[in-house]
């Protein structure tokens, strides 16, 4: 462990002791208790053996033996209150740990969400091997650091005095100082073998476990494959079942061979930890027993000596285990922090939004650039255009042409990489971001509905103004269908959390996605491809009712069916992050260029 890695651990423990630190005196305790508590026990048989040994009274070895019963039971009933508190908090340490993680999420800039690294970062934290999570991994190799250092440092306050006592026989080899160091060096060289001979096989193991990470993650993916409904679908109609077998089978084989050399490791590891201890104990009893013989220590003292220096190899063993395991743990705090450190890049404007009744605010794109960060390529380039208040705009192009990447801009999810958007003659950067969210009420192509009640799904909120959202649901056209519910608005979307839940198609979805813009009542209403998963009627029900769900609002509607932006008033044709065109239906259609092309290839399938 070097000096970054402690580091990482103590930021990791920082951050989640916050409100926490009960956890934290918890583990502490359990980690130092256990490590002194055996030894209670091993003094306690020295002092008997001596005390009967010297024909002791009763009452010596009563007193003895109470006091260290009362120890050992005070120890005990902390360490058992330290236990619950810890072990509660250990159950729940993965979801404790990803709160955060996922909060850092929300509040983040949206561009780190599509960066390939950020993403990547944030499923090595919560696809981490240990189910306690990063924080919880940390805590537990802690404690067990804990104990181990607690049981060196208690073997050697017991042990000292060895070396200090003088004999009442002789004055041989074996009572001088030179016995002593020799002792020591020999003792020492042993502990020290053990500790290089654990580390090596600790690391060898940890080297086995990460190369073998990349099957886990597989196995994990086919175990969640399998329970999902709706791949189950096209796993039957391709035939898919061998393929997938196959795959599995050679996960588990491989997960097999990582097996037999982990247990390899850990059999070489227990087999020299086992010569160890046993040429411990030789050189100990032997030792104690020579000046126990020379009067230097009592019988009692060889015993309790003993099993002292015994334990020490033990702990030993337990220290350089968890010591390469939070190493291991190092890493992953490393890539914590790292997540939880990602600054925000947006610049933060603090003007607040004008409230008008009358949503008369204007938009201008002037001379906006952009491109992706990371990337040389321009996605937008100097696009000039303003938006007419209350007329319906359609937005219209091939794949790539920037459409998408121009509602991003606009929507603030990214800031323009040249030149500026104004609202209202303000650059949008200088407004504060969640007030100016207020404006916009989108239906993206890729929406998402929770598994909470339709009225919390249009609400965004346990607060549902039940009038409003019924209105915004017969704009939408899903009127009819919520009154079938017997639960109306608190029908539960899918059964992920009510048995009554009710499985919507897709193109319900879509309009429950449409209602929750209309619920919104923003100024500004995008759609993107909002009618993708409805069929010709429902399609053309909502074309038809689009004037209503929108009212005067400003609506930009974005789609590559030509024929469905027909109803809009101004129409924008994108080509490579550029308006090459812009008019009506009627005016387009008739000149030379991209959208005649367009509509002309299509146009095949209008008959």
């Amino acid at each position: 462990m070097n000096k970054k890695e402690w580091k990482a651990i103590w930021r990791l423990l920082c951050d989640y002791s916050k409100g926490r630190s009960s956890v934290i005196i918890s583990m502490i305790l359990h980690g130092i208790i256990p490590g002194a508590r055996p030894f209670i026990s091993v003094v306690l048989t020295g002092k008997l053996i001596d005390a009967v040994y010297n024909g002791a009274d009763f009452e010596i070895i009563a007193k003895y033996s109470l006091i260290a019963v009362s120890v050992y039971g005070i120890l005990s009933v902390i360490d058992g209150i330290a236990v619950k508190i810890y072990n509660q908090s250990m159950e729940y340490m993965f979801e404790i740990q990803n709160g955060p993680i996922n909060k850092k999420s929300m509040a983040m800039d949206y561009e780190y969400l599509e960066d390939a690294k950020v993403h990547d970062g944030r499923q090595k934290l919560s696809l981490n091997n240990s189910r306690f999570g990063v924080i919880g991994a940390a805590l537990s190799h802690l404690e067990q650091l804990l104990l181990s250092v607690t049981s060196c440092i208690c073997a050697f306050v017991i042990v000292l005095p060895m070396f200090f006592k003088r004999g009442e026989v002789g004055s041989g080899f074996i009572t001088s100082p030179v016995a002593s160091v020799l002792f020591v060096i020999i003792v020492g060289v042993l502990i020290w073998a053990n500790y290089k001979v654990l580390t090596y096989y600790n690391a060898k193991h940890l080297e086995i476990q990460r190369a073998a990470a990349p099957f886990s993650n597989r196995r994990r993916f086919y175990l969640d494959l399998l329970g999902v409904t709706d791949q189950q679908k096209d796993i039957r109609i391709y035939d898919q079942r061998e393929l997938l077998f196959e795959e599995m089978e050679q996960v588990i084989h491989a997960e097999k061979e990582v097996g037999k050399k982990c247990t390899s490791c850990m059999v070489k590891n227990g087999v020299i930890a086992q010569i160890v201890v046993a040429l411990l104990s030789i050189v100990v009893y032997t030792f104690s027993g020579l000046r126990c013989y020379a009067g230097m220590i009592t019988i009692g003292n060889v015993v309790t000596y003993a099993a002292s220096i015994s334990k020490v190899s033990e702990a030993v063993r337990l220290f350089v285990q968890r010591l390469g395991w939070l190493k291991y743990a190092a890493n992953n705090a490393e890539n914590y922090i790292q997540f939880m450190d990602l600054s925000q890049r947006k610049h933060e404007g603090t003007i607040p939004m004008e409230k008008r009744r009358d949503n008369k605010f204007s938009v201008e794109f002037e001379n906006v650039s952009f491109k992706y960060p990371g990337s040389d390529t321009y996605v937008i380039k100097n696009l000039n255009l303003s938006f007419v208040i209350g007329e319906k705009m359609a937005i219209v192009g091939k794949n790539g042409s920037g459409k998408t990447t121009f509602i991003k801009l606009l929507c603030r999810l990214y800031d323009v990489t040249e030149g500026c958007i104004k609202v209202n003659g303000i650059d949008i950067r200088k407004y504060d971001y969640q007030e100016y969210c207020y404006l916009f009420a989108v239906v993206f192509q890729d929406f998402c509905m929770f598994d909470f009640p339709v009225g919390e799904n249009l609400a965004c909120s346990t607060d549902v103004d039940e009038k409003k959202a019924m209105d915004a649901l017969n704009r939408a056209g899903l009127g009819e269908r919520m009154k079938e519910l017997p639960e109306g608005l608190k029908t539960y979307v899918g059964k992920g959390f009510d048995e009554n839940g009710v499985n919507f198609s897709g193109g319900e979805k879509q309009k429950m996605a449409i209602a929750r813009a209309i619920y919104k009542d923003a100024p500004f209403v995008i759609m993107d491809e909002p009618t993708a998963a409805l069929d010709p009627e429902a399609e053309c029900e909502v074309f038809e009712g689009f004037d209503k769900m929108v009212g005067k609002k400003t609506a930009i509607y974005i789609s590559h069916r030509l024929a469905s932006c027909r109803f809009c008033e101004d129409i924008l044709v994108f080509d490579k992050g550029r308006v090459v065109q812009r008019g009506t239906h009627e005016e387009l259609e008739k000149q030379d260029g991209l959208y005649k092309e367009l509509w002309n290839a299509q146009a095949v399938y209008y008959a």
